[in-house]
């Protein structure tokens, strides 16, 4: 007997709907996985051999062969356990076929018979709802998960046994229509009070104004200065400046988090914080880019509408620091493998710190300590960060030492830059509500020269300065766009020459690393 269930896997951060096709025939008893299965999938069938005999109901001892549709596409996971177990039972007369039609099951069987959860259960769903599925079957575990998209019923089940006693005695498991619309979920998964405030950094005026540029523009941002003057402690405050996700950005991080297993709380709703990832420098270009035989997430798709924060950024490895290029300008990563090609989101501000050299202390004033490096070493130090990367970056900000009879508490607060940051958002999704970007550092080509018109002493300003600098043209078109970040934080339309030419004192590095003192 022939039966058609419906799977699905995950490609990317996508969900595809896969058809999980079952014949039972006479023959010897054997089960066939087809359709370009991985161990994963091939090993199911052990699982769900015995998750069958101890839920209660018998396996069928018959040639049965599991057809896992379109054949020429790769599936892997133990995503399709559940649906597997349903086309056996229902080809075998165990279950009514039709009391699971239009229906999607997601789910890992345990040998006992329970169902586990597996990761990328919202892509899922998300793509049975689009490809027009009524209901959903996850594990009890991912109801919640499952939940967040509207508009399809979920069933939570819990156990083999339990389910299908459901089924035949009419009574469903957990089953809820999810129609609670995304924009009444939690706007919030943190409170702002508890997070890390400006206040606690000592000084750095300069510096605290630069945060909040980078923040309202989404700009890639640099800190350079000696151990101990607060360049990690200003990076980690800037998440408490950042607006929240909107519904279409919520949507697609939680997403990621789901494809990778880092949904810890789906109870809580839609992720609507901007992500804050901050790898260690021993990390691999795999593991910040993303990778592996079965393409996954690196940190820089983990970061995806959020932040990626690089301490002691020379300390990483240089191939990892030149991959970051391509992300940097595409917002996201190609990975090519021989079973296919993944993309994943990359849309993130870098946010890095650095010393001067390797000890730290190069270019130190009166009371500093000396500088010990060689000048082969500090060569050797600032040559990890390439010039193309650095061209990158939108805003490289100096760091002196502070002086201790300044009084903590006292300057910039981080609520009251993130009110100057969310008035400046503000403005910016009004004006790009039509061209499909919600920051300045997205502006490129004909928008750049739409919406970030000079008045005449600032167009004199940054063309004296480009050839003085010899600048490339990436970094006039990122002061460009710091400038327009600037003139919104200031309330202006129009960029004046004052928001050029404090857009010009963030590019240190261009001055060249022997300017830093």
């Amino acid at each position: 007997m022939y039966v058609k269930m419906i799977g699905a896997s995950v490609s990317g951060i996508e969900g595809r709907i896969i058809g999980v096709e079952v014949d039972i025939c006479s023959g010897l008893p054997q089960v066939n996985i087809v359709g370009l299965p991985d161990p994963a999938v091939r090993e199911s069938v052990e699982r769900v051999r015995a998750a069958v005999q101890n839920g209660g109901l018998k396996f069928p001892l018959d040639r049965i062969t599991v057809n896992l549709a379109p054949a020429d596409m790769r599936k892997e996971g133990s995503a399709f356990d559940l649906a597997i177990a349903a086309g056996i039972l229902c080809a075998s007369g165990q279950l009514a076929a039709e009391r699971l039609e239009g229906a999607l099951l997601i789910g890992e069987l345990a040998l006992n018979g329970d169902v586990r959860s597996v990761p990328g259960v919202l892509p899922m769903t998300e793509q049975a709802r689009k490809a027009g599925l009524r209901r959903v079957i996850v594990p009890q575990a991912a109801v919640a998960e499952a939940r967040l998209i509207d508009g399809i019923e979920v069933e939570g089940i819990g156990s083999i046994r339990e389910w299908t006693n459901g089924i035949q005695t009419g009574r469903s498991s957990d089953t809820e229509h999810a129609s609670v619309p995304i924009q009444s979920l939690p706007k919030e998964r943190h409170t702002l009070n508890e997070e890390p405030d400006l206040l606690d950094v000592v000084g750095h005026a300069h510096a605290k104004r630069a945060l909040t540029i980078a923040a309202a523009g989404m700009h890639n941002l640099l800190f350079v200065g000696p151990p101990g003057t607060g360049k990690t402690m200003l990076c980690r405050r800037l998440p408490g400046l950042l607006p929240p996700l909107d519904d279409a950005e919520a949507l697609a991080v939680t997403k990621i988090f789901s494809v990778s297993g880092k949904l810890n709380d789906a109870r809580a709703g839609l992720i609507r914080s901007r992500p804050f990832r901050s790898p260690h420098h021993t990390i691999s270009s795999a593991g910040l880019i993303g990778g592996g035989s079965v393409p996954k997430p690196g940190e820089v798709t983990l970061a995806h509408h959020g932040v990626l924060f690089l301490d002691e950024m020379p300390e990483f490895s240089r191939i990892c620091l030149e991959s970051l290029r391509q992300p940097l300008e595409d917002h996201e990563v190609t990975i090519g493998r021989a079973r296919g090609v993944c993309r994943f989101p990359a849309r993130f501000m870098l946010a890095a710190s650095m010393n001067p050299c390797p000890c730290g202390f190069y270019g130190g004033g009166a009371g500093d300590r000396p500088c010990t490096c060689s000048s082969a070493a500090i060569m050797r130090y600032r040559s990890r960060m390439s010039g193309p990367l650095a061209d990158r970056i939108d805003l490289q900000v100096e760091l002196p030492r502070q002086s201790a009879r300044l009084t903590p508490g006292t300057g910039l607060s981080s609520s009251e830059a993130r009110h100057s940051v969310s008035e400046a958002y503000a403005r910016q999704k009004t004006r790009y509500a039509k061209h499909g970007i919600s920051f300045n550092s997205e502006l490129h080509g004909s928008l750049l020269k739409k919406y970030a018109a000079l008045t005449p002493e600032g167009e004199e300003l940054i063309g004296e300065v480009y050839g003085r600098l010899g600048l490339s043209f990436r970094a006039h078109d990122r002061i460009l766009k710091m400038s327009r970040t600037i003139a919104d934080l200031a309330g202006r339309e129009r960029i004046a020459a004052e928001d050029v030419a404090e857009a010009i004192q963030y590019r240190c590095l261009d001055k060249g690393l022997d300017s830093i003192a």
